[in-house]
Protein backbone atom coordinates (compact mmCIF):
# COMPACT_ATOMS: atom_id res chain seq x y z
CA UNK A 1 0.00 0.00 0.00
CA UNK A 2 1.34 3.32 -1.07
CA UNK A 3 1.92 5.65 1.59
CA UNK A 4 0.04 8.85 1.72
CA UNK A 5 1.38 12.56 1.84
CA UNK A 6 -0.02 15.54 3.22
CA UNK A 7 -0.01 18.04 1.14
CA UNK A 8 0.86 21.66 2.06
CA UNK A 9 -1.86 24.32 2.69
CA UNK A 10 -1.45 27.18 0.47
CA UNK A 11 0.19 30.23 1.65
CA UNK A 12 -2.95 32.33 1.00
CA UNK A 13 -5.23 30.16 3.06
CA UNK A 14 -3.13 30.28 5.87
CA UNK A 15 -2.52 34.17 5.27
CA UNK A 16 -6.46 34.52 5.63
CA UNK A 17 -7.47 32.22 8.50
CA UNK A 18 -4.90 34.44 10.12
CA UNK A 19 -6.38 37.60 9.09
CA UNK A 20 -9.61 36.29 10.39
CA UNK A 21 -8.16 35.39 13.29
CA UNK A 22 -6.71 38.74 14.05
CA UNK A 23 -10.25 40.15 12.82
CA UNK A 24 -11.98 38.26 15.38
CA UNK A 25 -10.09 39.76 18.01
CA UNK A 26 -10.23 42.96 16.68
CA UNK A 27 -7.99 43.62 14.01
CA UNK A 28 -4.87 45.12 16.65
CA UNK A 29 -6.46 48.53 16.09
CA UNK A 30 -4.80 50.03 19.16
CA UNK A 31 -1.89 49.13 16.75
CA UNK A 32 -2.61 49.99 13.24
CA UNK A 33 -3.70 53.75 14.90
CA UNK A 34 -0.67 54.22 16.71
CA UNK A 35 1.74 52.91 13.62
CA UNK A 36 -0.39 56.06 11.72
CA UNK A 37 0.38 58.30 14.83
CA UNK A 38 4.10 57.51 15.58
CA UNK A 39 5.24 57.18 11.78
CA UNK A 40 3.63 60.86 11.39
CA UNK A 41 5.57 62.37 13.87
CA UNK A 42 8.92 60.41 12.93
CA UNK A 43 8.77 61.74 9.15
CA UNK A 44 8.38 65.45 11.02
CA UNK A 45 5.57 67.72 10.39
CA UNK A 46 6.19 71.49 11.33
CA UNK A 47 7.56 70.37 15.35
CA UNK A 48 8.53 66.17 15.49
CA UNK A 49 9.58 66.39 18.80
CA UNK A 50 6.17 67.79 20.25
CA UNK A 51 4.03 65.37 17.79
CA UNK A 52 6.18 62.37 18.90
CA UNK A 53 5.74 63.79 22.80
CA UNK A 54 1.92 64.20 21.76
CA UNK A 55 1.38 60.62 20.37
CA UNK A 56 3.05 58.70 23.35
CA UNK A 57 1.28 60.69 26.06
CA UNK A 58 -2.28 60.41 24.43
CA UNK A 59 -1.61 56.44 24.98
CA UNK A 60 -1.16 56.62 28.95
CA UNK A 61 0.16 52.48 29.18
CA UNK A 62 2.54 53.78 26.54
CA UNK A 63 3.59 56.70 28.70
CA UNK A 64 4.63 54.54 31.38
CA UNK A 65 6.33 51.78 29.03
CA UNK A 66 8.50 54.48 27.36
CA UNK A 67 9.70 55.93 30.65
CA UNK A 68 10.41 53.12 31.83
CA UNK A 69 12.31 51.83 29.40
CA UNK A 70 14.14 54.84 29.02
CA UNK A 71 15.42 54.74 32.60
CA UNK A 72 16.21 51.19 32.21
CA UNK A 73 19.81 49.57 32.08
CA UNK A 74 19.35 49.70 28.69
CA UNK A 75 20.03 53.39 28.86
CA UNK A 76 22.40 53.93 31.62
CA UNK A 77 24.86 55.23 29.87
CA UNK A 78 22.63 58.29 29.64
CA UNK A 79 23.74 58.88 33.23
CA UNK A 80 20.49 61.17 34.01
CA UNK A 81 16.82 60.48 35.26
CA UNK A 82 14.14 60.55 32.43
CA UNK A 83 11.12 61.89 34.42
CA UNK A 84 8.69 62.90 31.29
CA UNK A 85 8.34 62.11 27.57
CA UNK A 86 9.76 65.28 26.54
CA UNK A 87 13.10 64.90 28.12
CA UNK A 88 13.16 61.48 26.24
CA UNK A 89 12.19 62.85 23.29
CA UNK A 90 15.56 65.34 23.69
CA UNK A 91 17.82 62.95 25.21
CA UNK A 92 16.69 60.20 22.78
CA UNK A 93 15.99 61.71 19.90
CA UNK A 94 12.36 61.48 17.98
CA UNK A 95 13.33 58.52 15.41
CA UNK A 96 14.31 56.44 18.95
CA UNK A 97 11.30 57.48 20.78
CA UNK A 98 9.08 56.19 17.86
CA UNK A 99 10.91 52.85 17.04
CA UNK A 100 10.97 51.89 20.94
CA UNK A 101 7.05 53.15 21.22
CA UNK A 102 6.43 51.04 17.92
CA UNK A 103 8.00 47.94 19.75
CA UNK A 104 6.58 48.13 23.09
CA UNK A 105 2.83 49.08 21.27
CA UNK A 106 3.03 45.90 18.84
CA UNK A 107 3.84 43.59 22.61
CA UNK A 108 1.06 45.43 24.41
CA UNK A 109 -1.49 44.57 21.62
CA UNK A 110 -0.17 41.39 21.11
CA UNK A 111 -0.48 40.97 24.94
CA UNK A 112 -3.61 41.93 24.84
CA UNK A 113 -5.67 40.07 21.91
CA UNK A 114 -3.60 37.03 23.29
CA UNK A 115 -5.42 33.49 23.82
CA UNK A 116 -3.15 32.94 27.39
CA UNK A 117 -0.99 30.23 25.89
CA UNK A 118 2.15 29.69 27.40
CA UNK A 119 3.82 29.35 24.35
CA UNK A 120 2.63 32.40 23.24
CA UNK A 121 3.89 34.44 25.76
CA UNK A 122 7.16 32.31 25.87
CA UNK A 123 7.67 33.55 22.12
CA UNK A 124 6.48 37.62 23.16
CA UNK A 125 9.52 36.91 26.00
CA UNK A 126 11.75 36.14 23.25
CA UNK A 127 11.19 38.92 21.23
CA UNK A 128 11.57 41.31 24.10
CA UNK A 129 15.21 39.45 24.94
CA UNK A 130 16.22 39.80 21.10
CA UNK A 131 15.51 43.19 21.54
CA UNK A 132 17.70 43.91 24.61
CA UNK A 133 20.38 41.92 22.47
CA UNK A 134 19.91 44.58 19.48
CA UNK A 135 20.13 47.28 21.35
CA UNK A 136 23.22 47.06 23.30
CA UNK A 137 25.01 45.08 20.00
CA UNK A 138 23.82 48.53 17.95
CA UNK A 139 25.37 50.78 21.21
CA UNK A 140 28.44 49.01 20.85
CA UNK A 141 28.64 49.43 17.03
CA UNK A 142 28.04 53.42 17.46
CA UNK A 143 24.70 53.49 15.45
CA UNK A 144 22.72 56.71 15.90
CA UNK A 145 19.73 55.24 16.22
CA UNK A 146 19.93 51.85 18.22
CA UNK A 147 16.19 51.48 18.72
CA UNK A 148 15.18 50.69 14.81
CA UNK A 149 17.70 47.61 15.27
CA UNK A 150 15.68 47.04 18.53
CA UNK A 151 12.30 46.90 16.69
CA UNK A 152 13.83 45.32 13.59
CA UNK A 153 14.54 42.05 16.44
CA UNK A 154 11.26 42.07 17.75
CA UNK A 155 9.58 42.01 13.93
CA UNK A 156 11.93 38.85 13.24
CA UNK A 157 9.79 37.34 15.76
CA UNK A 158 6.34 38.88 14.17
CA UNK A 159 5.80 35.49 12.53
CA UNK A 160 6.21 33.28 15.57
CA UNK A 161 4.37 35.42 17.72
CA UNK A 162 1.26 35.66 15.15
CA UNK A 163 1.17 31.62 14.82
CA UNK A 164 1.26 30.97 18.66
CA UNK A 165 -1.38 33.75 19.52
CA UNK A 166 -3.81 33.26 17.05
CA UNK A 167 -3.25 29.96 15.55
CA UNK A 168 -1.86 27.85 18.76
CA UNK A 169 -3.27 24.50 17.41
CA UNK A 170 -1.05 25.37 13.99
CA UNK A 171 1.93 26.00 16.88
CA UNK A 172 1.00 22.42 18.36
CA UNK A 173 1.71 20.95 14.97
CA UNK A 174 4.78 22.15 14.05
CA UNK A 175 6.34 21.17 17.62
CA UNK A 176 5.06 17.98 16.78
CA UNK A 177 6.65 18.08 13.65
CA UNK A 178 10.00 19.37 14.10
CA UNK A 179 10.07 19.66 17.95
CA UNK A 180 10.86 22.45 20.46
CA UNK A 181 13.08 25.37 19.48
CA UNK A 182 12.92 23.98 15.67
CA UNK A 183 9.12 25.22 13.92
CA UNK A 184 10.62 27.01 11.26
CA UNK A 185 11.76 23.95 9.90
CA UNK A 186 8.29 22.40 9.72
CA UNK A 187 6.60 25.40 8.54
CA UNK A 188 6.32 25.16 4.58
CA UNK A 189 4.83 21.95 5.09
CA UNK A 190 2.25 22.72 7.65
CA UNK A 191 1.91 26.49 6.97
CA UNK A 192 2.32 26.56 3.53
CA UNK A 193 4.84 29.15 3.53
CA UNK A 194 7.82 30.23 7.02
CA UNK A 195 7.41 32.18 9.50
CA UNK A 196 9.07 34.45 8.48
CA UNK A 197 7.03 34.83 5.64
CA UNK A 198 4.27 35.40 7.89
CA UNK A 199 5.85 38.26 9.92
CA UNK A 200 6.63 40.58 6.61
CA UNK A 201 2.51 39.94 5.63
CA UNK A 202 1.58 41.24 8.54
CA UNK A 203 3.77 43.78 9.01
CA UNK A 204 2.91 44.89 4.97
CA UNK A 205 -0.48 44.97 5.96
CA UNK A 206 -0.07 47.03 9.04
CA UNK A 207 2.11 49.68 6.71
CA UNK A 208 5.31 49.51 8.13
CA UNK A 209 7.94 51.81 6.81
CA UNK A 210 10.53 50.07 4.15
CA UNK A 211 13.70 50.27 6.50
CA UNK A 212 11.80 48.15 8.83
CA UNK A 213 10.74 45.76 6.15
CA UNK A 214 14.05 45.42 5.15
CA UNK A 215 15.24 44.76 8.70
CA UNK A 216 12.88 41.48 9.06
CA UNK A 217 14.81 39.76 6.22
CA UNK A 218 16.88 36.33 7.64
CA UNK A 219 20.43 36.86 6.85
CA UNK A 220 22.69 33.71 6.24
CA UNK A 221 26.28 35.74 7.29
CA UNK A 222 27.80 32.77 5.11
CA UNK A 223 26.34 34.36 1.83
CA UNK A 224 26.42 38.00 2.46
CA UNK A 225 29.06 39.92 0.49
CA UNK A 226 31.19 42.41 2.58
CA UNK A 227 29.65 45.25 1.27
CA UNK A 228 26.74 46.58 4.25
CA UNK A 229 24.23 49.08 3.63
CA UNK A 230 22.49 50.59 6.63
CA UNK A 231 19.28 48.17 5.77
CA UNK A 232 21.90 45.17 5.43
CA UNK A 233 23.13 46.17 8.38
CA UNK A 234 19.82 46.08 10.48
CA UNK A 235 18.81 42.59 8.93
CA UNK A 236 22.43 41.19 9.88
CA UNK A 237 21.82 42.64 13.74
CA UNK A 238 18.30 41.67 13.71
CA UNK A 239 18.86 38.32 12.54
CA UNK A 240 21.83 37.41 15.11
CA UNK A 241 19.52 39.15 18.11
CA UNK A 242 16.63 36.87 17.33
CA UNK A 243 18.71 33.84 16.64
CA UNK A 244 20.02 34.61 20.09
CA UNK A 245 16.76 34.61 21.78
CA UNK A 246 16.09 31.38 21.73
CA UNK A 247 18.85 29.90 23.60
CA UNK A 248 19.08 32.80 26.30
CA UNK A 249 15.85 32.29 27.20
CA UNK A 250 16.45 28.54 27.62
CA UNK A 251 19.58 29.15 29.93
CA UNK A 252 20.59 26.06 29.46
CA UNK A 253 24.26 24.17 29.26
CA UNK A 254 24.69 24.66 25.91
CA UNK A 255 23.34 28.13 25.00
CA UNK A 256 26.41 30.38 26.14
CA UNK A 257 28.77 27.85 23.30
CA UNK A 258 25.26 28.72 20.72
CA UNK A 259 25.52 32.41 21.70
CA UNK A 260 29.35 32.27 21.12
CA UNK A 261 28.93 30.56 17.80
CA UNK A 262 26.57 33.32 16.47
CA UNK A 263 28.68 36.02 17.62
CA UNK A 264 31.60 34.87 15.69
CA UNK A 265 29.61 34.25 12.96
CA UNK A 266 28.03 37.43 12.84
CA UNK A 267 30.92 39.66 13.84
CA UNK A 268 31.82 40.43 10.49
CA UNK A 269 28.56 41.44 9.19
CA UNK A 270 27.61 43.85 12.35
CA UNK A 271 31.30 45.70 13.04
CA UNK A 272 31.52 44.74 16.24
CA UNK A 273 34.69 41.91 18.06
CA UNK A 274 33.29 39.07 18.99
CA UNK A 275 33.98 39.45 23.01
CA UNK A 276 32.33 42.97 22.67
CA UNK A 277 29.21 41.38 21.12
CA UNK A 278 29.19 38.51 24.33
CA UNK A 279 29.55 41.84 26.46
CA UNK A 280 26.49 43.10 25.18
CA UNK A 281 24.79 39.79 25.28
CA UNK A 282 26.08 39.72 28.59
CA UNK A 283 24.66 42.96 29.75
CA UNK A 284 21.46 42.32 27.94
CA UNK A 285 20.72 38.88 29.70
CA UNK A 286 21.31 40.82 33.17
CA UNK A 287 18.32 43.36 32.38
CA UNK A 288 16.51 40.53 30.90
CA UNK A 289 16.43 38.68 34.25
CA UNK A 290 15.03 40.86 36.01
CA UNK A 291 12.09 42.16 33.51
CA UNK A 292 11.28 38.81 31.96
CA UNK A 293 8.82 36.04 33.82
CA UNK A 294 7.95 32.83 32.03
CA UNK A 295 11.88 32.67 31.03
CA UNK A 296 14.39 29.53 32.96
CA UNK A 297 16.55 32.72 32.33
CA UNK A 298 14.62 34.58 35.17
CA UNK A 299 14.76 31.46 37.33
CA UNK A 300 11.06 32.42 37.75
CA UNK A 301 10.68 29.79 40.36
CA UNK A 302 13.60 30.96 42.40
CA UNK A 303 12.20 34.67 41.93
CA UNK A 304 8.74 32.77 43.26
CA UNK A 305 10.73 31.60 46.46
CA UNK A 306 12.51 34.68 46.96
CA UNK A 307 9.06 36.50 47.19
CA UNK A 308 7.82 33.80 49.70
CA UNK A 309 10.99 34.09 51.60
CA UNK A 310 10.66 37.51 52.06
CA UNK A 311 6.76 37.65 52.47
CA UNK A 312 7.65 34.87 55.71
CA UNK A 313 10.38 37.29 56.56
CA UNK A 314 8.27 40.60 56.72
CA UNK A 315 5.50 38.57 58.37
CA UNK A 316 8.02 37.70 61.17
CA UNK A 317 9.39 41.39 61.54
CA UNK A 318 5.98 42.74 61.82
CA UNK A 319 4.63 40.01 64.48
CA UNK A 320 7.99 40.84 66.41
CA UNK A 321 6.67 44.42 66.16
CA UNK A 322 3.52 43.81 67.25
CA UNK A 323 4.73 41.99 70.01
CA UNK A 324 6.58 44.66 70.78
CA UNK A 325 4.46 47.20 71.28
CA UNK A 326 2.25 44.95 73.20
CA UNK A 327 4.72 44.34 75.88
CA UNK A 328 5.26 48.12 76.04
CA UNK A 329 1.71 48.64 76.55
CA UNK A 330 1.69 46.07 79.67
CA UNK A 331 4.24 47.77 81.75
CA UNK A 332 3.45 51.78 80.51
CA UNK A 333 2.19 52.53 84.27
CA UNK A 334 5.34 50.81 86.29
CA UNK A 335 8.16 51.10 83.67
CA UNK A 336 10.74 54.07 84.03
CA UNK A 337 11.38 56.13 80.19
CA UNK A 338 14.73 54.14 80.57
CA UNK A 339 13.28 51.02 80.62
CA UNK A 340 10.69 52.11 77.44
CA UNK A 341 13.57 53.00 75.91
CA UNK A 342 15.55 49.72 75.98
CA UNK A 343 12.15 48.08 75.07
CA UNK A 344 11.77 50.05 72.37
CA UNK A 345 15.39 49.75 71.15
CA UNK A 346 15.21 45.85 71.56
CA UNK A 347 11.82 46.05 69.89
CA UNK A 348 12.80 47.78 66.47
CA UNK A 349 16.82 45.79 66.57
CA UNK A 350 14.64 42.64 66.26
CA UNK A 351 11.80 43.77 64.61
CA UNK A 352 13.69 45.80 61.49
CA UNK A 353 15.55 44.08 61.60
CA UNK A 354 18.72 46.01 61.97
CA UNK A 355 22.46 45.68 62.11
CA UNK A 356 22.82 48.00 64.30
CA UNK A 357 20.49 50.22 66.71
CA UNK A 358 21.22 53.20 68.77
CA UNK A 359 19.39 54.85 71.42
CA UNK A 360 19.90 59.07 71.82
CA UNK A 361 18.08 60.56 74.66
CA UNK A 362 18.52 64.56 75.19
CA UNK A 363 20.49 65.87 77.84
CA UNK A 364 19.14 69.51 78.36
CA UNK A 365 21.75 70.93 81.28
CA UNK A 366 24.34 69.88 78.69
CA UNK A 367 22.40 71.54 75.52
CA UNK A 368 22.66 67.79 73.66
CA UNK A 369 21.67 64.29 72.05
CA UNK A 370 24.31 61.51 73.58
CA UNK A 371 23.86 57.82 72.62
CA UNK A 372 22.85 56.29 75.97
CA UNK A 373 22.47 52.41 74.94
CA UNK A 374 23.36 50.47 71.78
CA UNK A 375 23.12 47.20 70.21
CA UNK A 376 25.08 45.00 67.19
CA UNK A 377 28.55 44.50 66.69
CA UNK A 378 31.19 46.99 67.55
CA UNK A 379 28.37 49.46 68.85
CA UNK A 380 29.24 50.08 72.70
CA UNK A 381 33.05 50.99 71.26
CA UNK A 382 31.59 53.91 69.25
CA UNK A 383 28.53 54.82 71.76
CA UNK A 384 31.03 57.51 73.70
CA UNK A 385 32.16 59.47 70.20
CA UNK A 386 28.09 59.70 69.27
CA UNK A 387 26.77 62.96 70.64
CA UNK A 388 26.09 66.47 69.27
CA UNK A 389 24.76 69.65 69.96
CA UNK A 390 20.46 69.97 70.62
CA UNK A 391 20.67 73.55 68.40
CA UNK A 392 19.14 73.08 65.64
CA UNK A 393 21.97 72.25 61.94
CA UNK A 394 21.21 71.68 58.53
CA UNK A 395 21.26 67.87 59.03
CA UNK A 396 18.92 64.84 58.77
CA UNK A 397 19.05 64.60 62.35
CA UNK A 398 17.81 67.78 63.20
CA UNK A 399 15.47 68.05 60.30
CA UNK A 400 13.46 64.62 61.43
CA UNK A 401 13.99 65.89 65.37
CA UNK A 402 12.70 69.13 64.54
CA UNK A 403 9.59 67.40 62.49
CA UNK A 404 8.96 64.62 64.79
CA UNK A 405 8.12 62.04 61.72
CA UNK A 406 10.39 59.55 61.19
CA UNK A 407 13.10 59.80 58.21
CA UNK A 408 14.26 56.51 56.14
CA UNK A 409 17.55 57.27 54.22
CA UNK A 410 17.85 54.09 51.90
CA UNK A 411 21.12 55.00 50.11
CA UNK A 412 23.26 57.05 52.74
CA UNK A 413 26.34 57.16 50.39
CA UNK A 414 24.98 59.01 47.41
CA UNK A 415 27.61 61.97 47.23
CA UNK A 416 24.49 64.34 46.63
CA UNK A 417 23.23 63.75 50.02
CA UNK A 418 26.69 64.04 51.98
CA UNK A 419 25.79 67.37 53.09
CA UNK A 420 23.08 66.73 55.13
CA UNK A 421 24.75 64.32 57.07
CA UNK A 422 26.31 65.45 60.20
CA UNK A 423 30.29 65.12 61.37
CA UNK A 424 29.78 62.93 64.48
CA UNK A 425 27.76 60.04 61.92
CA UNK A 426 30.46 60.03 59.78
CA UNK A 427 32.98 59.39 61.64
CA UNK A 428 31.53 56.85 63.56
CA UNK A 429 28.90 55.05 61.31
CA UNK A 430 29.49 56.18 57.79
CA UNK A 431 30.09 52.61 56.73
CA UNK A 432 25.94 52.11 57.12
CA UNK A 433 24.32 52.07 53.53
CA UNK A 434 20.89 53.08 54.94
CA UNK A 435 18.96 53.94 58.47
CA UNK A 436 16.07 55.25 59.51
CA UNK A 437 16.02 58.04 62.39
CA UNK A 438 12.76 58.16 64.54
CA UNK A 439 12.64 60.65 66.85
CA UNK A 440 10.93 60.96 70.52
CA UNK A 441 9.09 64.21 71.27
CA UNK A 442 7.02 65.33 73.99
CA UNK A 443 4.93 68.30 73.87
CA UNK A 444 6.35 68.87 70.81
CA UNK A 445 9.90 68.96 72.66
CA UNK A 446 12.30 66.41 71.04
CA UNK A 447 13.08 64.19 74.33
CA UNK A 448 15.64 61.56 72.20
CA UNK A 449 15.48 59.12 69.07
CA UNK A 450 16.43 55.97 68.04
CA UNK A 451 18.73 55.29 65.28
CA UNK A 452 18.47 51.99 62.96
CA UNK A 453 20.81 50.84 60.04
CA UNK A 454 20.90 47.81 57.82
CA UNK A 455 24.37 46.61 56.06
CA UNK A 456 24.15 45.38 52.96
CA UNK A 457 22.99 41.48 54.15
CA UNK A 458 20.37 43.14 55.83
CA UNK A 459 18.60 45.58 53.29
CA UNK A 460 15.72 47.55 54.58
CA UNK A 461 13.40 46.28 52.10
CA UNK A 462 9.46 47.00 51.82
CA UNK A 463 8.60 48.73 55.04
CA UNK A 464 4.92 49.85 54.00
CA UNK A 465 2.06 51.65 56.22
CA UNK A 466 1.73 48.65 59.00
CA UNK A 467 5.42 48.93 60.14
CA UNK A 468 5.44 52.34 60.05
CA UNK A 469 1.96 52.72 62.35
CA UNK A 470 3.94 49.69 64.56
CA UNK A 471 7.03 52.23 64.98
CA UNK A 472 4.57 55.61 65.55
CA UNK A 473 3.00 53.22 68.46
CA UNK A 474 6.51 52.44 70.13
CA UNK A 475 7.90 56.23 69.28
CA UNK A 476 4.36 57.05 71.37
CA UNK A 477 4.64 54.98 74.04
CA UNK A 478 8.41 55.96 74.61
CA UNK A 479 7.23 59.70 75.21
CA UNK A 480 4.28 58.60 77.35
CA UNK A 481 6.74 57.59 79.41
CA UNK A 482 8.72 60.55 79.26
CA UNK A 483 6.14 62.54 80.16
CA UNK A 484 4.21 60.58 83.16
CA UNK A 485 8.17 60.74 84.66
CA UNK A 486 8.01 64.72 84.12
CA UNK A 487 4.24 64.73 85.86
CA UNK A 488 5.65 62.89 88.62
CA UNK A 489 8.50 65.20 89.20
CA UNK A 490 6.25 67.68 88.85
CA UNK A 491 3.38 66.43 91.48
CA UNK A 492 5.37 67.35 94.77
CA UNK A 493 6.01 70.94 93.42
CA UNK A 494 2.31 71.53 93.18
CA UNK A 495 1.45 70.57 96.75
CA UNK A 496 4.77 72.78 98.29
Amino acid sequence: MAATTTTPPRPDATLALLWERIRRNGDMPGFTRAVRSILGAMRGEADPEFNMTQTVLSDPILTQKVLRLANSGMYAAFGQCINTVSKAVLVLGTDAIGHLALGLKLIEELSATSPGTQAAHEEMEKAILAGMVAQQVATRADMRDPEEAVVCSMLHMLGRMLVTFYLPEHWTRLVDAAGQGREEAAAPAVLGLALEEIGRAAAQRWGLPRNLLAGMRVVDPDREGAEMSHERWLAAVATMASQCAAPLWADDAGAAGQVRALAGRFSRLVGVDTDVIMEAVSKARLAASDDLVLAPLARPQERRNKADDAARRRAECKRILRSGVSDMRDVLATASPGQMMTLALETVYKGLPFARAVAFLRNRREKAYAARMGLGDGVRELLPAMSFPDAYAADVFHAALDSDRAILIDNARDPRFSARLPGWWKETLADAPSFIILPVCVHGQAAGFLYGEWDRQLAPGELGQEEFALLNDIRTLVARSVERRQQMELAPRALA
